[in-house]
């Protein structure tokens, strides 16, 4: 599972560290693509292969559907840690993203974010108001026991 946060540079040509513990999970080979917000999600093969299966399952005539296929699967590059244990972010995604300098990646589960320092501030200020985590997660089942 992908956990934590790690401050990482990005290099002149685009190559980011990834972490020894991500890297573990990466084995074999990685998707990046954009993400939902101002961000890159980096997916295991495996989990790229499950959302692309389920995406497209969706009927081309439902607009909303191809609009998500467009987001993901344009935006889309497979890559694999190189000896160094970086990957290189496709330049037109650094743009798009103002990913340039310091990056952060982010662990959600079952892939990894890549937000630029300041996104990545934002984010946590909007995840640490407790009044509105209240409205916000209060029709999700966080239950910590499977029964």
């Amino acid at each position: 599972m992908f956990l934590g946060q790690y401050r990482h540079t990005i290099d002149d040509k685009g190559r980011l560290t990834i972490p020894a513990r991500f890297r573990d999970l990466m084995e074999a080979g990685a998707y990046v693509t954009q993400g939902f917000e101002r961000n890159l999600m980096v997916l295991t093969s495996q989990g790229f292969e499950a959302m692309t299966h389920q995406v497209n399952r969706s009927s081309i005539t439902d607009p909303t559907a191809r609009a998500l296929k467009r987001l993901l699967f344009s935006t889309a590059d497979r890559v694999t840690p190189d000896k160094n244990g970086r990957i290189l972010i496709p330049q037109f995604l650094r743009e798009r993203n103002q990913l340039d300098g310091e990056a952060v990646l982010v662990g959600v589960g079952d892939y990894f974010e890549i937000w630029t320092p300041e996104a990545w501030d934002q984010q946590m200020d909007q995840l640490q108001d407790t009044e509105a985590n209240e409205q916000r997660f209060i029709g999700l089942d966080l239950s910590t026991s499977y029964e």
